[in-house]
């Protein structure tokens, strides 16, 4: 019996097409959804019967475990509890994304843990659990929606390759499925590139879309520190922050250019393109600093989203950038801690820049040393 088609290029409303995914995936029916790499195949972590279909479909190869389509990067904490740095850093900044990432499981506090003995053979049997989040509206309301996890895997035609269109699809698998979304070719048509992580350390095991130079550039710690204007207080921080992690790894400033370490200043209130203050600039070469070249910007959401910890000169700042970007809310804390703001010595004597400057260096040597973030990544 051919399966339900829902034809998403020639209808204006989705709804009734996810809610009858939804439905099936409940019912423990087998359903194909559009993602930007290939189509998926999917089930209900919660149906034994249904997995077992979704196994005869597609035995993957190697060691690669079933993978969970998951509705986010927070998601994935619930089926990797202790996901390293490492990890949380690729999943925030690559989902949704073409990127399939395998790490250690499953952990005793993991969701996996909660499902059928079968399901977790064929999704964690050799010690891996797999997790992606496919970027594509549709799919993604599908996830976000269902109860449980998600198991999904791809359809492979006859000559070996995997399914990018609806079409090939129904060629594959069409008489085992029960609902076929169809959105067309997916954008790549290319494997998403699936890698393993453990702790600090990263292996692909498959080459996909994200190519490794790219992998590279987002696995790269970043700290984004935020004042108000960005001309004296956080273009300081910037500055010293680089020194005093260059001081714990025993690199000269030259070396810092190629560490994989990224130190941003952003301003909440700051116009693009101005300099630091000339008191700014003049204390820090008291430090060996040297921001003379520094040009102010805007604290975007690129920037938000991307790092790995923010710094704030005060808690109004932080209060400032949770309020548009709630979701930062475990990255983003005043550099001062509970001991006070730092106070911005715009229109001061250069004197009230250096104690500025002494009180920022002064926190900054406890985030280096005592942070998870830069206690891992940075220390020798």
């Amino acid at each position: 019996m051919p399966p339900v088609l829902f034809d998403l290029k020639r209808t204006e409303d989705s709804r009734d097409a996810v809610y009858h995914a939804v439905e099936a995936l409940a019912a423990g029916k087998l359903i194909a959804f559009p993602t930007e790499t290939m189509y998926g195949i999917a089930a209900s972590g919660l149906h034994a019967k249904a997995v077992a279909r979704l196994m005869e479909l597609r035995q993957l190869p190697g060691d690669l475990p079933f993978p969970f389509a998951v509705k986010s990067a927070e998601d994935a904490l619930d089926y990797s509890p202790d996901m390293s740095q490492l990890a949380r850093r690729l999943a925030r900044r690559c989902w949704p994304g073409p990127l399939t990432i395998v790490l250690a499981g499953p952990h005793q506090d993991s969701v996996i843990r909660r499902l059928p003995e079968s399901v977790r053979q064929l999704t964690s049997s050799n010690g891996q659990v797999a997790l992606r989040v496919p970027f594509h509206p549709t799919t993604l309301q599908i996830l976000r929606l269902s109860a449980g996890p998600t198991v999904v895997t791809t359809a492979n035609l006859p000559d070996g390759r995997q399914a990018s269109t609806g079409r090939e699809v129904l060629d594959a698998c069409g008489g085992n499925l029960d609902l076929l979304l169809d959105d067309g070719p997916c954008r790549f048509s290319q494997p998403t590139t699936a890698v393993r992580i453990e702790g600090n350390q990263i292996e692909i095991l498959r080459s996909g879309v994200i190519d490794q130079q790219t992998l590279k550039r987002m696995s790269e710690l970043t700290i984004l520190v935020v004042c108000t204007g960005n001309t004296c207080r956080s273009p300081m921080a910037e500055g010293l922050l680089k020194k005093r992690i260059a001081d714990a790894r025993g690199w000269t400033a030259e070396n810092f250019a190629s560490s994989g370490i990224n130190i941003i200043s952003a301003g909440v209130a700051a116009m693009s393109g101005a300099r630091a203050s000339s008191q700014a600039v003049d204390v820090m070469r008291q430090y060996s600093v040297d921001i003379s070249t520094h040009c102010s910007q805007p604290v975007t959401e690129r920037l938000v989203q991307s790092a790995d910890l923010i710094l704030t000169m005060t808690e109004g700042h932080r209060q400032a950038l949770l309020s548009q970007w709630p979701g930062a809310v475990n990255r983003t804390f005043p550099v001062a801690r509970e001991t006070g703001d730092v106070a911005d010595p715009v229109g001061l004597p250069v004197e009230f820049y250096q104690r500025c400057a002494d009180q920022i260096d002064q926190h900054l040597l406890w985030w280096v040393h005592h942070h998870p973030v830069l206690k891992h990544d940075v220390q020798a």
